[in-house]
């Protein structure tokens, strides 16, 4: 059986280039989307969505190329460029009613919200972000024997082929390494929860291998000319992180500043998948920047 948030809608909404989402949506007022991570679809964020939509219309998406969305062909870098899989978040929302809306993003979600907040600024309120830094400055990050942890951007960053056949070869093992290393709390990801993320991957290694590349390709170039031309968010940012800096030796508050001069910068104890480990936290973090 599919799980799916309690409460919520399920439908399908138009994204940007023909490409249709499917999304969950749920409660009443102002609007925020969620975006979520890799390994995950949307139901990772079952817990903060379902304590969200008391207050606000919340929408969950799951990303091009994950989930029960539209996965199309990488016939050339724009597919998978979080430019794209910006623009599906936002003509998605508009083909909801909201011209503008809040949005929270974590892991690649959060890579996608990041470009969302610089190419329409005049759209995204307000704009969190959950465990990432920028692509430019991840890359500047991850070096020596600590960039280990980050093996598997580097895997799908090669040319197409061998990572897409050495993943779905191993997909149960390889997705399921993710929850084993990077959650604090397994019980946060329960056994029928795992087993929907897991099914889900395993049938879109293409396209998530696709996402990565674009992160080692264009998704660079579009980083480095917005740092080039100066441009920063607008919006206030609120920042939650496990606390990387100290972990791979660079400033994470500063790489943020550099991009949001209204930041809220946070270190959290929670594992990587926070809002499924500390969902009240999250909640609390969200309704925090929903205020400023």
């Amino acid at each position: 059986m599919t799980l799916t948030i309690p409460g919520f809608d399920y439908i399908r909404l138009p994204g940007a280039d023909g490409v249709e989402l499917a999304a969950a949506v749920g409660g009443s007022g102002s609007p925020v989307v969620l975006l979520h991570g890799f390994p995950q679809t949307h139901l990772m964020w079952r817990h903060v969505a379902e304590r969200l939509a008391g207050e606000h219309t919340v929408i969950c998406p799951d990303l091009r190329g994950y989930g029960a969305s539209d996965k199309p062909a990488a016939t050339d870098p724009d597919v998978y460029a979080k430019r794209a899989m910006a623009a599906d978040v936002v003509t998605l929302a508009a083909a909801l009613g909201h011209e503008r809306f809040a949005l929270v993003g974590h892991d690649r979600g959060a890579l996608v919200a990041f470009r969302a907040g610089l190419d329409h600024p005049e759209t995204i309120t307000h704009l969190g972000i959950l465990d990432i830094v920028p692509t430019l400055d991840m890359w500047d990050v991850l070096h020596g024997t600590s960039a280990a942890v980050g093996y598997h951007l580097f895997l799908m960053a090669q040319p197409p082929g061998l990572p897409e056949a050495m993943i779905a070869g191993s997909a149960d093992a390889f997705f399921g390494s993710f929850f084993d290393a990077w959650a604090d709390d397994p019980a946060a990801v329960p056994e029928d929860v795992r087993a929907e993320y897991l099914r889900a991957s395993a049938a879109a290694v293409m396209s998530i291998v696709a996402d990565y590349r674009a992160s080692a390709g264009i998704d660079v170039t579009h980083d480095q000319a917005d740092l080039d031309a100066g441009s920063q968010l607008a919006m206030p940012v609120t920042v939650v992180q496990q606390d990387w800096g100290a972990q791979l030796g660079y400033d994470a508050a500063g790489v943020w500043k550099a991009w949001a001069p209204d930041l809220d910068h946070r270190l959290t104890r929670a594992g990587h998948f926070m809002a499924e480990e500390a969902p009240d936290e999250i909640t609390a973090v969200i309704r925090g920047l929903l205020a400023r």
